[in-house]
């Protein structure tokens, strides 16, 4: 209350002296028809009088409101003048305060889930690989045995796979400033991927066939771009029948991967790079874990690769388009 008589100060006291001038006026004039005008300039010259001082007290203010583009620095009024002005600007200074305080709490916390969550991974690598080497070495058990511990290499192979995963999804928060943009010779870079992934091929009984030129070279961060193409590949693996062969060629500035099996349903398309959206599939065999595709969409995002997936007449392609990439 106190506040909204300050703000109204100005106008209380021009109301005052009108209803101090009003009778004085009539006594004077004695005859106030024929003074109406008089009257009526009188009253409308301290009108706009008020207004003429109310706006220059408050200019900054409604400059402040109107500009559109908004710096930090506008949080706070510039040398408010009016007690509403000065409560406002007290007001953001305090609302500035609470942001900024709850803003590097949110970092802090952040920062904490990131390491502890890589700490984590790194730690379940090491007797993961200890496990895999124990796997590899079984060479002296019997037929049952060994496919026992054949399913146990198996299942570590997919650990590692999801823990991989979990790291780079944690390194992609800072995927901008890590970024090193180079000529890439893709077909070497193609190749390190599928060799990276040759012994899923063998498991599979999946055969690559590469159909790209030798020269063919591009700009783009070698890195990630062998993060997404790793995803890709794995995928078109693992949802290719046997004995299939999936076809990774390029044309006309796209890179094509393509994979006979069974196709994704036309309604999920447009959501499996959506997190944690595995789909029918996901839910059949268990083995989606809904952030590959997510990392994907983006990294190809941030690269400016723009990409499509199709999928239809049990055929999966993923298609990335070069074209802005390309070393002329």
């Amino acid at each position: 209350m106190k506040l909204f008589f300050k703000d109204h100060m100005s106008i209380i006291i021009l109301y005052c002296i009108s209803f101090l001038l009003l009778p004085w006026m009539i006594q004077a004039l004695d005859d106030l028809t024929a003074h109406y005008f008089y009257f009526i300039f009188l009253v409308s010259f301290l009108f706009i009088l008020w207004l003429v001082g109310r706006y220059y007290r408050r200019r900054r203010l409604y400059t402040h409101l109107e500009k559109e583009d908004l710096s930090r620095d506008d949080l706070h009024l510039y040398e408010p003048q009016a007690s509403i002005e000065q409560a406002y600007s007290e007001k953001l200074r305090q609302m500035q305060y609470l942001h900024l305080t709850q803003q590097q709490q949110l970092e802090e916390q952040a920062e904490e889930k990131h390491l502890v969550l890589s700490h984590f991974a790194h730690q379940m690598k090491t007797p993961l690989s200890v496990i895999q080497l124990l796997t590899q070495s079984a060479s002296t058990m019997t037929s049952n045995e060994l496919q026992q511990w054949q399913t146990i290499s198996k299942e570590c192979d997919k650990l590692t796979f999801t823990l991989n995963q979990l790291l780079t999804y944690e390194r992609s928060s800072n995927l901008v400033a890590d970024l090193k943009i180079e000529p890439i010779l893709l077909k070497e870079l193609v190749k390190e991927v599928v060799n990276d992934l040759k012994d899923y091929f063998i498991t599979k009984e999946v055969f690559p066939k590469l159909m790209l030129a030798e020269d063919q070279m591009i700009y783009s961060d070698r890195k990630w771009l062998k993060v997404v193409l790793y995803q890709v590949l794995n995928n078109a693996v693992k949802y290719s029948e046997v004995a299939s062969t999936v076809h990774i060629d390029y044309d006309n500035d796209f890179l094509h991967i393509d994979n006979r099996g069974e196709t994704i349903p036309t309604n999920e398309i447009s959501r499996v790079f959506d997190l944690f959206y595995t789909g029918k599939k996901g839910r059949t065999n268990g083995e989606a874990t809904g952030i590959g595709l997510f990392l994907v969409k983006k990294v190809l995002t941030i690269l400016d690769h723009p990409f499509t997936l199709q999928s239809s007449h049990d055929h999966t392609t993923f298609s990335i388009n070069f074209s802005s990439s390309l070393i002329k």
